[in-house]
């Protein structure tokens, strides 16, 4: 099993919490260290994004980040250059997340195969049709030991849940809402019944639920009703502090503690 598998299978009754950020936010070189002081603060996983000029799912916060990051040069290149020592540093699963497009110009099976090198366990490409991965890419995937994660909302039907479930290797990703990235969790009823709907299809695969997580309530909030939860716009918020890195730690043992 991989890392992510392993990761769900030994978490009892854990509340999972896995952390976003921005590669080469805020600068080029932070990427690891941010890593390394996540694993140490406690964070169970890491979702280190790689920017795009265009993203359709993303609040202001993740949008800044990743305007800063190209400005400051960041690539994928660049980012697998930075992830050769990811495994002397970091031993929790990683994650890459980003748009399908720089991941076509950077070619599918050489995304792969260097995810598999320096030690990447999954992606999460939310623009990349699920029809496109089952027919063309899912071999890769599998060819390289890393896990496709596809996203839910409370839009997507039962049929189509199923067979997300069916394509799977590491967890289903659920989206709290159809908003934007840091948005907050709104609790409500529909929200209620999504979360429940889900939770009793008795899924093959964990479920993580993102957006709208920030804070100790709302991270216990999702962690009820799912394996894990993501925090991203407020961790992404963080850094951009001055003095950031001596945040990283009462940040997680907030989330996680209140």
């Amino acid at each position: 099993m991989n890392r992510i598998k392993n990761l769900f299978a030994e978490k009892g009754d854990r509340r999972v919490l896995s952390i976003y950020f921005t590669a080469g936010y805020p600068t080029l070189d932070s990427t690891l260290d941010i890593a390394e002081a996540l694993e140490n603060a406690g964070a169970d996983f890491l979702e280190i994004g790689f920017p795009y000029s265009d993203p359709v799912a993303d609040g202001p916060v993740i949008q800044h980040s990743s305007e800063v990051a190209l400005r400051n040069g960041m690539t994928l290149d660049v980012l697998f250059d930075q992830l050769k020592d990811l495994r002397k540093r970091v031993s929790i699963p990683v994650l890459l997340m980003g748009y399908v497009n720089p991941v076509l110009q950077y070619g599918v099976e050489d995304f792969c195969k260097a995810c598999q090198s320096v030690g990447v366990d999954g992606a999460i490409v939310p623009d990349l049709p699920m029809y496109e991965y089952e027919t063309h890419y899912r071999s890769v995937f599998n060819t390289h030991g890393l896990s496709n994660i596809f996203l839910v909302t409370p839009q997507t039907s039962e049929e189509r849940i199923r067979k997300i479930d069916g394509l799977s290797t590491g967890f289903i990703y659920l989206l709290s809402s159809s908003a934007t990235t840091g948005k907050n969790l709104a609790v409500s009823e529909n929200t209620e019944s999504y979360f429940s709907r889900i939770a009793a299809m008795d899924l093959e695969n964990p479920t993580v639920i993102g957006f709208g997580i920030s804070n100790h309530d709302t991270f216990v909030h999702a962690t009820d009703h799912a394996d894990g939860a993501i925090v991203g716009s407020a961790f992404v918020k963080l850094l951009g502090n001055a003095d950031y890195h001596a945040k990283i730690a009462p940040f997680i043992q907030q989330l996680k503690k209140g």
